[in-house]
């Protein structure tokens, strides 16, 4: 299944046909496979997960001991890169996806750190039931709002998935008008800054804690 959201430019999509993505985060060489043939955008690193990573790796947020999951993992990096830094994460996606993202999980984390990192199958706002309400102290996510349908589903997943102590951090392109529309939904429920801007890339990061209740009253 391979699902093609939105348009790039010929040399934007050369690097996607690649089969091996490098990068370096967290003192070691990270090699990612990419898929675009028969995965799509599930199966190749787009620019917000690699400005998530270097965020990450900036230390604004602290990772050694956090609970965190990836939401829409695709390639996994965004977790790969968090659990080499020292967060316990959950590295999800759709059931199509898994096994690809299975692979590289495990071709770049050593055992010892392996063990610190979960890949689950999460269809926002169908199979929430396997997880724990506000089991996270952290949720990632780069690149995943793209799909006007799947939003209302995504906030949903969101909201519980997070405690009142959760911080949730969302890596995107403003592409389209829908993509400012999310945002207004999101901030509907919770409290959201924009944290970071690499003006190279043109990508946001967003960071987002659910609204203290005396607050609304």
């Amino acid at each position: 299944m391979a699902l093609v959201p939105y348009e790039e430019s010929g040399m934007g999509l050369q690097k996607f046909h690649k089969p091996l993505a490098t990068f370096s985060f967290a003192k070691r060489t990270i090699q990612i496979r990419q898929d675009w043939r028969h995965l799509g955008v599930a199966a190749v690193v787009w620019d917000a997960a690699i400005v998530l990573s270097t965020y990450l790796e900036m230390g604004t947020v602290e990772l050694r001991g956090c609970s965190a999951v990836e939401l829409g993992a695709g390639t996994g990096l965004v977790g790969i890169v968090a659990a080499l830094l020292g967060a316990h994460v959950t590295i999800t996606d759709r059931k199509v996806a898994l096994e690809f993202l299975k692979s590289n999980v495990q071709a770049n984390l050593p055992p010892h750190i392996r063990t610190k990192a979960v890949v689950k199958e999460l269809t926002w706002g169908q199979n929430l039931g396997s997880f724990s309400p506000g089991e996270f102290d952290l949720i990632l996510g780069a690149d995943i709002i793209y799909l006007e349908e799947t939003f209302t589903d995504l906030l949903h997943t969101l909201e519980y998935l997070c405690s009142n102590h959760s911080v949730i951090l969302l890596a995107c392109r403003i592409r389209y008008e829908r993509d400012n529309n999310f945002l207004a939904m999101l901030e509907r429920q919770f409290t959201v800054s924009k944290v970071h801007y690499d003006s190279e890339k043109d990508i946001y990061i967003y960071k987002a804690q659910k609204r203290n209740q005396k607050e609304d009253l």
